[in-house]
């Protein structure tokens, strides 16, 4: 049984704080809500979560935390006690959250050591509709990682976590490549890349529309920041897809209209992305080449089994 309803936030730590930190409000459209020394919460204006990106200024370049959250308190320990009886290394019992909002939860290393935090009965953050034309993150959509055993990972969070199967996508030659992973009716609240090592592949936030998400690009663009991938539109999921390198070298997407599935009646496609309209169904992007994909393998993440300090 599936115990955990959404994705909450994704948290960095990165070098460069302050460039960080002005590409996420400035440019991306994201809001500092919380600030401490060294310490940034970010919200998005139409998501009800306290933050959905963190940043923590730090010597090390890494994913601190991938947040998700459960329906209550009972179902917090339930999952704790779950993966502790299977082996799963905590980081912290159930309690007390610290952070903003509160609520009630724990964290525990993944099987490749990210740190992953699981809450409830956090408070609800006010937020507001998007309007028309407003070409700022409406919610975090999804976080995808670079995993060097991505069977092992797929594994550990279908088992111990309940994720399921959306879709693969595979190649020719390098067999199956990238897996879409569900917690509740979206397509993916995650996905899991084979790559050379652990690391963040990129986080995405959903725009209201199309022409908010064109309008996002091209706002992104004119700042000057490199461009990886896109506009285009994935066939997986049949989302959009525009993605740009922050200045720690993290890939951030912006995209818009993922799709939401029928969980009952889904049958999880393999498809071959070798085939151009799988990596992009309009043909407007630049193609998937050696150049997309290495920037997409990242730095390898430095904080593994290593637990962030907030």
């Amino acid at each position: 049984m599936r115990l955990i309803t959404h994705l909450r936030h994704v948290d960095l730590a990165v070098p460069d704080y302050a460039k960080q930190l002005d590409f996420y409000t400035h440019t991306w459209g994201l809001r500092p809500e919380h600030t401490d020394s060294g310490l940034t919460f970010l919200a998005a204006e139409g998501s009800p979560e306290q933050y959905v990106v963190r940043l923590r200024e730090a010597a090390d370049k890494r994913i601190d935390l991938i947040a998700f959250g459960a329906a209550t308190p009972a179902d917090v320990d339930t999952l704790a006690q779950r993966i502790a009886a299977a082996g799963v290394r905590l980081v912290s019992e159930p309690g007390t959250l610290q952070t903003p909002g509160g609520g009630y939860g724990f964290r525990f290393f993944d099987n490749e050591g990210r740190t992953v935090e699981i809450s409830a009965d956090v408070a609800v953050r006010r937020h507001r509709a998007i309007e028309e034309g407003e070409s700022i993150p409406v919610r975090l959509s999804h976080v995808v990682i670079n995993s060097a055993d991505p069977e092992g990972t797929l594994a550990f969070y279908s088992q111990h976590l309940s994720f399921a199967l959306s879709d693969t996508l595979m190649h020719p030659r390098m067999g199956e490549m990238m897996w879409f992973l569900r917690v509740n009716a979206w397509h993916h609240s995650m996905a899991i890349a084979r790559g050379p090592h652990p690391s963040l592949h990129h986080a995405s936030f959903e725009l209201r529309g199309l022409d908010e998400y064109m309008r996002g690009t091209g706002r992104v663009l004119r700042a000057g920041v490199e461009k990886i991938w896109g506009p285009g539109r994935h066939l997986a999921g049949n989302n959009t897809f525009s993605y740009f390198l922050d200045p720690s070298g993290n890939t951030m997407e912006y995209t818009t209209e993922l799709e939401q599935i029928d969980e009952d009646t889904w049958h999880p496609h393999l498809y071959d992305f070798s085939n151009p309209e799988v990596s992009d169904q309009w043909g407007t992007a630049n193609a998937m080449n050696e150049f997309v994909a290495r920037r997409s393998f990242n730095d390898p993440d430095k904080g593994l089994f290593q637990a962030p300090p907030v």
